[in-house]
């Protein structure tokens, strides 16, 4: 769902990573995690302790290890915070390649773009890593270097000045969460609810690039 649905005069392009851009880790990945934290239970419960306190992490407030001590409720060794810390931040890094063909066909076109992506540190740092993420755009903003998550305000005001932009009208902002695009629209951005499907993606931007 777009809205508005048919974007004009747009520069550029403000993306989220998870849930656009990466894929949304399967089964088999949480289960992993979860035997590598060496969870009693089951994955709905291990998933509901992950979840709890993740926000406080991708915003920066806690470290790595106070993070995964909130999880397991005893802080975990050396050895297993490593394994943790590794593990998590892998089943984050799948990204969707027809996605990444559509953003580089709209790079080739002259679209300015940045990513913003509720990300903590360990994530962000190997995100910046990426081939795809130094051959597409100009900047990316994770949440845990501003010191703020999306919806708020000032994490899409710090992404727009990265992109240099005047007018938010004239940037489109893609999320796969509804409550995020409300809040770019609020302040003024075009926005495309991603709901994953590239296609759709590709169809949004030839309207405006023709």
């Amino acid at each position: 769902m777009t809205i508005p649905a048919s974007p004009t005069g747009i520069d550029a392009l403000l993306i989220d990573y998870n849930g656009v851009i990466g894929v949304q880790p399967g089964l088999a990945q949480w289960q992993r995690l979860a035997r590598t934290a060496a969870w009693p239970g089951d994955i709905a419960s291990f998933q509901t302790a992950f979840w709890k306190s993740r926000d406080a992490y991708d915003v920066g407030q806690l470290s790595d290890l106070a993070f995964w001590a909130k999880v397991l409720g005893s802080h975990p060794g050396p050895r297993m915070l490593r394994q943790l810390r590794s593990t998590d931040t892998a089943m984050w890094t799948h990204t969707d390649s027809q996605v990444l063909a559509v953003l580089g066909r709209a790079r080739r076109i002259g679209l300015t773009m940045a990513m913003l992506s509720n990300a903590p540190h360990p994530l962000s740092d190997v995100l910046d890593t990426t081939r795809w993420r130094r051959k597409l755009m100009t900047a990316a903003l994770y949440s845990a270097r501003l010191g703020v998550c999306k919806p708020e305000p000032a994490a899409y005001q710090q992404a727009l000045a990265a992109l240099g932009a005047v007018d938010p009208a004239r940037v489109l902002f893609i999320d796969d969460r509804a409550d995020n695009c409300h809040a770019a629209a609020r302040l003024g951005l075009q926005t495309l609810h991603y709901t994953g499907r590239p296609a759709e993606l590709e169809a949004v931007l030839l309207q405006h690039t023709g």
